[in-house]
């Protein structure tokens, strides 16, 4: 340990920090192939696990090894903080570590190399650094900050793990540790329960009962005599560790001595990934003492009562370790689920009278949700599905096979209304943001809308105060421009995304019943609808206060970004604005053009590819729930249920 990185200077002693043993001995465990920290500061995890761990392996077992970081301050401030003073106190290292940071030839901050290995250190942010050279090792310090789309080429993390892939198992090692930031989009914390969950438990001095520490059982007195400022009636000086057991207290030195006699047990099965979460309360440094935390504690709950909740966000990040809840007032699934109604996929209720769609491209697939609008924009879900392919494999006619000629079809063709008029889809809303993807996107929207489908390609507004829909203010045709919707001669429009969130989510997904606003689904829609429309939660952002939506860890939300864009659609039919005369005037329509819509009645009824159905085909809702395990074939979407009548739009022209 050098003075320039720690309190203490010497040989690193592991018995002040017990709890790092267990940690050292699954990284050392052939069979354990990644090991995860969820933590909270003060536990020695970069000193006593991280920096241990990658000097062993330098000294005794040296390889390829890559730590990713945040972004580059962090990297280079490890660096200079952290490693090269290890190296500096360390004999064995200095020797094989070029010693003259920027003299040595083979010596740079962010890439060490010894004799049959290498260190790099690199950022999320970098996708040449996360997919450079495979490594056995990879470590990922605090992954909570780390990129989740590095240039639009996918997950950091997920790319740098596939770095190990080429080395054998017994070799391999993937290492999470950091700090958990808030409920439902910790990293940190997702990755710890996938693992077995390991947990320290200590044993009371008095009753002998074992219990991992945590601040529930943490107490104090008060002094009504001498109320404090921010403390209150509180004394700090006062706190102790009350055994939830038989309720003894303990100052710090029996907490101390509790600690040093803990042990790790596993609390899930192990599947090849050891996880350990620890908090402060293990910590037996001066400032970890049960004062001091107390006093942390009494400042963060006065700063929330005044409304600001970062100190109280602080604590139960880096004190107690877990992850910050925020109360969502989001319906939960169950509730939303008792609230679908009894129509049919793909079929339109009496109350609907204009049909608009949102598109979302993924690079196998195209999701689309179809949403039906009625007076007071109160909507019904018609459909939601997913089409499987290669989106970027367009024919020579975009409009035709594949993907986009099954997306043709659900644009082009009639859906039966519950009065028995046929709608067709009046507006359609394509997110074109995905740089990988928009060319496709961009070709299919100018050759669609040459051919009279009213189908806008979309990107999310930056602005959190944009609106829903609005007109671009100029065509890229009209100016010098040379973005690739130019290229197209294409008008993007600009989605008020958070906007459209806060309708759905913060008011529309909360109203039961009939009426202005409601939104509603169909009994038997995927089971993964209602779970991807509540996918988001707003939370604070990493810069500033000011909250944003946010997808949750691990969660999948294009039927929530369908529905913005299915939202931005019917704006732009003016479906917010229209009154009781423009609503009589659309019913009036629908009922004189399908008298005359014959072909949309009398054609058969065929899947979504176009493909024949069986002779004897299963109803729309046990259709629905019948959700494969594995993708279908390219053009073809997971709903088999029936359609009104088979698009003549490609026949007509």
């Amino acid at each position: 340990m050098s003075e320039k990185a720690a309190a203490a200077r010497g040989k690193y002693n592991p018995d002040i920090t017990p709890w790092v043993h267990g940690m050292h001995a699954a990284l050392d465990d052939p069979r354990v192939q990644k090991v995860v920290c969820m933590k909270s500061a003060q536990v020695a995890w970069t000193d006593g696990v991280l920096l241990n761990y990658i000097g062993r392996r330098i000294d005794i077992d040296p390889c390829p090894m890559i730590i990713m970081f945040a972004r580059e301050k962090s990297a280079k401030d490890f660096n200079d903080e952290k490693f090269k003073p290890m190296v500096e106190v360390t004999p064995r290292l200095r020797k094989k570590l070029p010693a003259q940071a920027g003299r040595a030839r083979d010596e740079r901050w962010d890439n060490k190399a010894f004799a049959s290995g290498f260190l790099k250190f690199i950022t999320s942010n970098s996708a040449s650094g996360v997919k450079s050279t495979p490594a056995p090792v990879v470590a990922v310090e605090e992954p909570d900050e780390t990129n989740e789309n590095v240039r639009e080429q996918g997950d950091s993390i997920t790319l740098l793990e596939e770095r190990t892939k080429s080395y054998s198992d017994s070799r391999r090692k993937v290492i999470f540790g950091g700090t958990p930031t808030i409920d439902g989009f910790s990293r940190i914390a997702q990755a710890y329960e996938s693992s077995d969950q390991r947990r320290y438990l200590v044993s009371c001095p008095d009753c002998g009962e074992e219990h991992e520490l945590a601040w529930d059982n943490v107490t104090w007195s008060e002094n009504a005599d001498k109320p404090h400022e921010v403390f209150g009636l509180a004394t700090p000086e006062s706190a102790r560790y009350a055994c939830p057991f038989c309720g003894s207290l303990w100052d710090d030195t029996a907490r101390f001595r509790a600690v040093k006699r803990g042990r790790w047990v596993a609390t899930a099965a192990f599947h090849g990934v050891a996880g350990f979460r620890l908090n402060e309360l293990v910590s037996p440094f001066p400032g970890s003492r049960l004062a001091e935390l107390v006093k942390k504690r009494l400042i963060a709950e006065k700063a929330l009562r005044a409304g600001d909740d970062t100190k109280m966000r602080s604590f139960v990040n880096n004190t107690e370790g877990r992850p910050y809840r925020y109360e969502s007032d989001i319906p939960e699934i169950d509730l939303l689920a008792e609230r679908a109604l009894d129509y049919g996929v793909f079929t339109v209720p009496s109350g609907a009278l204009v049909l608009t769609a949102g598109i979302d491209v993924q690079h196998d697939r195209i999701a689309i949700v179809l949403r039906a609008w009625g007076r007071g924009e109160e909507s019904w879900l018609v459909l939601w599905d997913e089409i499987y392919g290669n989106v970027l494999e367009q024919a020579t006619d975009p409009m035709v096979g594949g993907v986009w000629g099954a997306l043709t079809d659900l644009l082009t063709q009639g859906y039966r209304h519950a009065n028995g008029w046929v709608l067709r889809v009046k507006a359609a809303s394509i997110d074109s943001s995905d740089g990988s993807t928009s060319d496709a996107v961009y070709r299919y929207v100018r050759v669609a809308q040459r051919r009279g489908i009213n189908i806008m390609a979309i990107k999310g507004a930056k602005d959190i105060g944009a609106e829903i829909f609005s007109v671009p203010k100029a065509s890229v045709d009209s100016v010098r421009n040379n973005s690739k919707a130019a290229k197209y001669g294409l008008r993007p429009y600009m989605v008020g995304v958070s906007k459209a969130k806060d309708l759905i989510l913060d008011n529309r997904l909360k109203l039961e019943g009939d009426g202005p606003g409601r939104l509603h689904w169909y009994r038997g829609a995927r089971a993964d609808y209602l779970q991807q429309l509540t996918a988001e939660v707003k939370v604070p952002g990493r810069i500033g206060s000011k909250r944003v939506w946010q997808k949750k860890a691990g969660a999948r939300n294009e039927a929530l970004d369908c529905e913005v864009y299915a939202l931005h659609a019917a704006r732009s039919a003016r479906t917010h604005l229209m009154t009781e005369a423009h609503w009589m005037l659309e019913q009036h329509r629908l009922s004189q053009v399908s008298l005359f819509d014959v072909v949309a009645v009398a054609t058969g009824l065929p899947q979504v590819a176009d493909i024949e159905p069986p002779a004897d085909p299963p109803t729309a809702t046990a259709a629905v729930s019948n959700t494969p395990e594995t993708p279908p074939p390219s053009g073809v979407s997971r709903i088999q249920g029936r359609r009104t009548g088979r698009s003549t739009y490609l026949k007509r022209r």
